[in-house]
This record gives structure tokens, C-alpha cells and sequence, in this order.
């Protein structure tokens, strides 16, 4: 098989088709493990017959050599090797040579995080896909994660309109994990209702908010560096009572990441070492993408400044206009 789509990978493990070999590439770790899951569901190998590391971890003569040994009472082996990109040249080429020629009665499946080092692995995705396929597993942009939500409400028995699954996307994000079990909460909160449709308030009230809310707003449209959107965010947030304190707040923590992973994605890291080095949960590597976007280290800087300022004079009192101070923070940043 060659390089397939998830999709289709779907429609041949329906089918119960597994190959020799899978390289799932992409830094969306959910739907890895789910495919990693399925395979192991079709081929049912016992805990003698399945092996699973991360790469950094294993050795690989024995890993490799675990592939070459036919199953023992069972009809199939299954060895899973993750984060593979961290492999150094030596291991990398014995890999290369195993699937090169792989044992048939063992399925062999490696994980690859890193979409930009997997560019200039081309020999290792050519032979996986000549022994079995490989298959990208990126982030999902909106309109695929929205069909991802519907899909997954759907499994469920579940309906949703576009408000609520669009609402559902942008307070959770591409965290499939976190969607995955605010869909669950969902199923339940509407499990004595004959009515299965899911509405905007539902998806807010299982969240835990009021309708009149719309949470993580302000901290989305910084991490889109989108500032007018931020601006009139900050006026309603002000305008419906909250305290500047933590507007502010609210504020602070998406403005301090993208500055940090900026300035590690203009140091040379990779993909997989920023979301190490700077705390983030693996669905949140869309935002080295676009770390790209935001402002530079001066203008950071200067509203940092800034913020440090507000948030003494917030406790202390003596800040007579909150709006003229948030909405000065953002236009510093976005200037």
C-alpha cells in the first residue's frame, strides 16, 4: 500500500486488511493511538506476542529482532515503536533495512512526531510504504475538526448544528483527548432525553457556563493574533463585570507561551523538543505554526512591561481606567 489518507486507512481496517508495516506521521498523538488500538483489536495478539516502547527507550537490535521471530501460540505479533524520530543514524538504518523486508506474520507499526524532520526522511517513508503504508495524522484544521466532532456525535447517536459543534471546537480546540471526553459528557447529559440534538447551550452547560459566557475567547483570539477581536473582548469581559485582575490574567498566559515557543522555533528546535521544552500537551503543537505570526521579542518585551505595571496597580488600586489599560497591553503587542 502506498501513502493512504486516514480515511482510507479507515475503510481497509473495516475490512479487517493490516499490513506488515504502518508509519503514522503527523503530531496528532490522539488519533495514533486510536489507529494503534484498532490494529490491535483486529490482530488480538496476547502479551507475549505484543511489544510497544518509545524509540529513545528501546533497544532496537532486540526490538527488531522481536520482529523477525514468528508469533508463538498466536497468529500474529505486533511491535508498536513511537517518537521514532528520535532515533540516531545507526538504529535508524537497521530499521531501515527490516522494513525493507519485513516478516509477514509480524505487523510492525512506528510513530513519527516531527513534521518538519520527517521531510528528510523520504528513504524510510518510501520502503514503509512499499512493506505497508504510511499515513499523515497533521492537525485538523476547523472544518475537518468540525466533521471529526460530528462523526464522533454521530457514534453516539448524537446530532449537533453548526453552532454548537462550531462553539464545541473553539472553547475545547484541537485537543481531540479534550473533545473526545466533552462529546462523552455530552452523551451522558442527554441520556434521559429523547431529544438527541445537541444545542450551543447544552455544549456550554456541559462545559460549566452559563450561555451568557463564552469561554477562553480572549486567550484564543491572542494565540491567533487576531487583536481586534481581542480588544472588543476585553471591553465585553470589562462591560459584563468581570475584574481587571483577571482580564488581565486571562491575558498573561497566552501572550507568555507564544513568546516562548517563538523564540524556541527561531532557535532551530524542532517540533517535538518545543512541545517538550515549553510544557505543552501534545494537540497544542498548532501553536508553533503560528508562533510564526506573533510579535517580536521588542514589542513582547514592552507589553510585559506593561502587564507587570496593570497587575500592580490592579491590586493596588490605583488604575481609575481599567479598558485604557488592557486595551493599551494588546496594542503595544500588536502594534
Amino acid at each position: 500500500m502506498p501513502k493512504l489518507t486516514a480515511e482510507k486507512l479507515q475503510a481497509e481496517l473495516a475490512k479487517q486488511k493490516v499490513a506488515p508495516v504502518y508509519l503514522l506521521t503527523g503530531e496528532d498523538l490522539f488519533r495514533k493511538q486510536e489507529v494503534i488500538k484498532q490494529i490491535r483489536n483486529i490482530l488480538q495478539p496476547d502479551d507475549f506476542n505484543f511489544y510497544s516502547s518509545s524509540a529513545d527507550k528501546a533497544d532496537i537490535g532486540e526490538v527488531l529482532a522481536l520482529a523477525n521471530t514468528s508469533p508463538v501460540f498466536c497468529n500474529a505479533r505486533l511491535v508498536v515503536l513511537t517518537d521514532i524520530e528520535k532515533l540516531r543514524k545507526d538504529p535508524k538504518a537497521a530499521l531501515l533495512k527490516y522494513v525493507s523486508d519485513p516478516l509477514s506474520t509480524t505487523t510492525l507499526i512506528l510513530t513519527h512526531n516531527d513534521a518538519k524532520k520527517m521531510k528528510t526522511e523520504k528513504a524510510l517513508a518510501e520502503s514503509c510504504g512499499a512493506a505497508g503504508c504510511v499515513v499523515d495524522y497533521g492537525e485538523l484544521k476547523q472544518a475537518e475538526l468540525n466533521i471529526w466532532v460530528k462523526n464522533r456525535l454521530s457514534a453516539r447517536g448524537l446530532t449537533g448544528d453548526f453552532d454548537a459543534v462550531d462553539l464545541l471546537c473553539q472553547t475545547v480546540g484541537s485537543e481531540l483527548a479534550a473533545l473526545e471526553n466533552e462529546i462523552e459528557k455530552l452523551y451522558l447529559y442527554t441520556a434521559q432525553r429523547e431529544n438527541k440534538k445537541i444545542s450551543k447551550e447544552d455544549v456550554l452547560a456541559c462545559i460549566g457556563f452559563s450561555k451568557e459566557e463564552n469561554p477562553f475567547e480572549l486567550s484564543n483570539a491572542i494565540l491567533a493574533c487576531n487583536k481586534n477581536k481581542a480588544i472588543k473582548l476585553v471591553d465585553k469581559l470589562l462591560d459584563d463585570g468581570e475584574e481587571p485582575v483577571a482580564i488581565l490574567a486571562k491575558m498573561t498566559y497566552p501572550i507568555e507561551k507564544m513568546a516562548r515557543i517563538k523564540r524556541m522555533s527561531e532557535g532551530g528546535m524542532a517540533a517535538g523538543d518545543i512541545v517538550r521544552a515549553a510544557g505543552l500537551f501534545p494537540w497544542e503543537s498548532r501553536l508553533i505554526t503560528a508562533a510564526r505570526n506573533f510579535p517580536g521579542q521588542k514589542q513582547f518585551l514592552a507589553a510585559m512591561n506593561k502587564m507587570i505595571d496593570a497587575d500592580a496597580g490592579f491590586k493596588s488600586g490605583a488604575i481609575s481606567d481599567p479598558k485604557l489599560t488592557l486595551k493599551g497591553i494588546l496594542l503595544t503587542l500588536f502594534r
